[in-house]
Parts: structure tokens; C-alpha cells; sequence
């Protein structure tokens, strides 16, 4: 079985434990380190930086979707954590030869998520190895994306995670669960996962939208405040993958 690389999860649970261990995230207010043009910076980073990859999916969905958000995001945790991160945006697909090299798999869009079978087996050796999936809904992709978890781990029930979950409190904390940043169908934000070995391995955001709240301020006109909940709730999910 493949092992996702643990260069990155070591780095980041001592840059983790400086920031834990200081009482308080490091976190700016304003000039919060998004990128304007939406492009992530291009060189070499430290081998160790924390790489996170856009997932290029099946099914019809628009996997492109936001283009902006990625790097505006990788900027903030930058910018506002002591995390070593690669400030680039990295696009795989689950058959790609370099996918164990990523731990953190980034998905959003509009529409149909779908894996073959081929690609149910190497994501489940993916999760299962250390690797995490967070999939963003910016709109329809609620009932058909549940579905997909629960064949790629038939064994294993969907779960909402409670609000006192470790994902919700491992670096700023949300008392109630995700934030709501766009309406859609005028319902609360929810959660959604599989757990393996007590570890969620999958985080599916529904009714929240954060990946929209990543985007360039002009693309949606979100106020401030609700972008700085939405990269935050993204610092989380991050946080959470990489140390558990």
C-alpha cells in the first residue's frame, strides 16, 4: 500500500505546537495576504512546505471552478499561521502517478462528482494511507456527492460531524459548525464525512461555500468579515487533516 508522504504532516505539527503552545493562532484582523490576481507565486519551496492539490474529477462537474481561491488561500495560511506551505496551486487527478505526494486533495464545483471504479480503489488506498479530501459545494452536488462516499467506503456509514468536533476547534474556534458565506437553499451549513481508525478522512461542505469565500473580493462581493470566517474555516480543515 502506498503512504501519503509525512514530510509535510511533520513539518506542520511542530509549526502547529508553536502556535497552540503561544495560547492564540498568529491571525491579522486586516491585510490578511490575498493575492489580488487570483495567481499563487511561482519558485521552489522548502521539500517539506505542505502541498495542496486541486483533485481534476469525473462526472461533468466544473472541477475548475474559482480559480482565485486556492492561492488566495495558501497566501492566508501563509501569511497568518507559522506553517511551512507551498504557495502554489497543484492540479492532479486520482490515477496521477504523483498523487501519494500531496496530502491534501481540494475539490469544488457545480454538479456531478463521479469515480470509477479504478479510482474508488486508489482514493480509498489514498485516505486509508494518510491522505485527506475536502470537497467545497458551491452548488448541487449535495445528494450525488453522499452518494459517492458511501460506495467508496460501503462498509463505513456518512456521518455529520458534531459541532464539538476536533475539526472545528483545532486552531480558531466555531461553536456552531461550519459558517454560512452564500445562501443557496436557505438551509444551515452542514458537514459531512467518513471516519477510519477515529480520523475523518473526507470533509464535504455543504450550505457554506468557503471556496467561494477564497475567490478574489470582486468575484462575489462578500463582505470582509465573511471571507475572514471562510479562509479561517479553511486554516481548520487543513490544521485537522495534516495533524490527525
Amino acid at each position: 500500500m502506498y503512504m501519503v508522504r509525512l514530510t509535510s504532516k511533520i513539518a506542520l505539527a511542530a509549526a502547529a505546537g508553536v502556535c497552540m503552545l503561544a495560547g492564540q493562532p498568529a491571525q491579522s484582523q486586516e491585510g490578511y495576504g490575498l493575492t489580488r490576481t487570483g495567481r499563487a507565486p511561482t519558485g521552489n519551496p522548502h521539500p517539506s512546505a505542505v502541498k495542496v492539490a486541486r483533485l481534476h474529477y469525473s462526472g461533468g462537474g466544473d472541477w475548475y471552478w474559482g480559480r482565485s481561491a486556492v492561492p488566495n488561500f495558501l497566501n492566508f495560511v501563509k501569511e497568518n499561521t507559522d506553517y511551512p506551505v507551498d504557495t502554489n496551486e497543484y492540479e492532479i487527478s486520482i490515477m496521477d502517478p504523483d498523487l501519494f505526494r500531496y496530502p491534501f486533495l481540494f475539490a469544488t464545483g457545480h454538479g456531478v462528482i463521479s469515480f470509477s471504479s479504478e479510482e474508488k480503489e486508489r482514493l480509498r488506498e489514498y485516505l486509508v494511507g494518510g491522505g485527506f479530501l475536502f470537497v467545497n459545494d458551491s452548488y448541487g452536488m449535495d445528494r450525488g456527492f453522499r452518494q459517492e462516499m458511501s460506495e467508496l467506503f460501503p462498509e463505513r456509514e456518512v456521518v455529520e460531524l458534531p459541532f464539538d468536533h476536533p475539526l472545528y476547534h483545532c486552531f480558531y474556534d466555531f461553536l456552531n459548525g461550519p459558517p454560512k458565506i452564500h445562501e443557496h437553499d436557505d438551509k444551515p451549513p452542514r458537514g459531512y464525512s467518513i471516519i477510519i481508525n477515529g480520523r475523518a478522512v473526507i470533509y464535504f461542505l455543504v450550505e457554506s461555500d468557503i471556496g467561494d469565500g477564497w475567490e478574489d473580493p470582486q468575484v462575489h462581493n462578500d463582505p470582509e468579515e465573511k471571507r475572514l470566517e471562510a479562509f479561517r474555516m479553511g486554516v481548520n480543515i487543513l490544521t485537522y487533516a495534516l495533524l490527525h
